[in-house]
């Protein structure tokens, strides 16, 4: 398998810059997610990679060489897109062995790596149906059966789940990471869907604008997010974001939401006005004090709520127990875990470094492997 690296890789449409200045690492190995909303530049960077654009400036290196210009059939990387790219006129065994009679690898030869994956992807029964009877998780297994089968350095898929319904996408979630911890390989995904990501990536990378906005694991991602735009973005429902007031003493910062005192147990370097971040689940309701509010919604989910309350500081959702009684309209004191409350500045509303954040930039370990984070 194999390491890529993306060097200040820049993309440019006439006026529209599609990818600024990237600098990313993929280890060998490794789950490698891209994700952001749509126009943020996965794809363009992804179709960098694998030799289908050509960037404008910059470089991409892999396993050492630079390959930057290098035409992609060359650089041995299976693509896997979204609307699987199947030969109609062909069966099942026919699009998998394309590539490698393609190359002109022996009958036999093929014939035994072809059934061979088709067994691993539970596709074997069907190497003799034609694809256009398929359904689409069937479908989504011969495109990648088609890729595998070739042994290529790196895998890049984009969106490749995005046209099957949610149900069988999450079964595919674990079947593909499950596929590549198997084939110990080296994977760059592309989904603008928050659960693909979490569920599958050592590592994601959260894109807005063409900017790298984070590269991290899904436990700094969710629990640090190191901007307004990434908090926003991740979870559903997303971070809670209140401008409020601070002061600072020795290793304690209180922050002050409409009169109601939270103490955070950190160091702070920022002004007196800052943006308290706190995750829903973290945030209760009780009808004694807090920050009180107006509800607004309650969503009923089975095996929990989500209520809105709108506060004077704004409005704030909540994670509760499903049994809580709850009422439309009703007065209600919102109440924050102090211990999972983080800071961000105002003005460039980057995430204010403090004791908590800390523990997120020391190296931890992921499963088997080892990774720094990327502040």
């Amino acid at each position: 398998m194999a390491e890529i690296k993306t060097i200040n890789l820049h993309k440019r449409f006439t006026d529209f810059v599609a990818v600024r200045e990237s600098n990313l690492t993929v280890r060998n190995g490794e789950f490698f997610v891209l994700l952001g909303p749509s126009g943020c530049g996965k794809t363009t960077t992804l179709r960098m990679i694998a030799g289908l654009e050509l960037p404008t400036d910059g470089q991409i290196l892999l396993d050492g060489e630079d390959v930057t210009y290098t035409r992609a059939r060359a650089r041995d990387i299976a693509f896997v897109f979204q609307l699987f790219a199947l030969y109609p006129h062909m069966n099942v065994r026919q699009n998998m062995a394309f590539p490698l009679v393609n190359e002109g690898f022996p009958k036999a030869e093929v014939k035994q790596r072809v059934e061979e994956i088709a067994a691993m992807l539970h596709i074997d029964h069907l190497l003799d149906k034609s694809v256009s009877g398929l359904a689409g998780g069937d479908r989504q297994r011969v495109a990648l059966g088609r890729a595998i089968v070739r042994k290529p350095k790196a895998f890049l898929m984009d969106e490749p789940l995005g046209t099957l319904d949610s149900q069988f996408r999450e079964l595919m979630c674990l079947e593909l990471r499950r596929l590549h911890d198997r084939l110990g390989a080296t994977t760059v995904y592309v989904t603008h869907d928050q659960s693909e990501a979490m569920t599958m990536a050592d590592t994601i990378v959260v894109m807005n604008k063409g900017d790298v906005l984070q590269a991290d694991s899904p436990d700094r991602i969710y629990n640090c997010p190191n901007s307004i735009f990434v908090g926003q973005f991740i979870g559903a429902p997303p971070m809670n974001f209140l401008t409020v007031g601070s002061s600072v003493t020795a290793q304690v910062t209180s922050v002050n939401v409409e009169g109601v005192k939270v103490n955070v147990p950190r160091q702070l370097a920022g002004s007196s006005k800052v943006v308290l971040g706190i995750r829903p689940e973290w945030v209760s309701l009780t009808n004694d004090g807090g920050l009180r509010g107006e509800v607004q919604a309650v969503e009923y989910l089975g095996s929990h709520q989500i209520v809105t309350v709108k506060t004077t500081a704004g409005t704030v959702r909540t994670r509760v127990n499903k049994d809580l009684q709850v009422r439309l309209l009703e007065s209600i004191g919102v109440n924050f875990n102090p211990g999972h409350c983080i800071l961000y500045d105002t003005a460039s509303e980057k995430l204010l470094e403090s004791e908590f954040t800390a523990q997120y930039t020391k190296a931890r370990v992921h499963g088997d492997r080892e990774w720094v984070s990327h502040g």
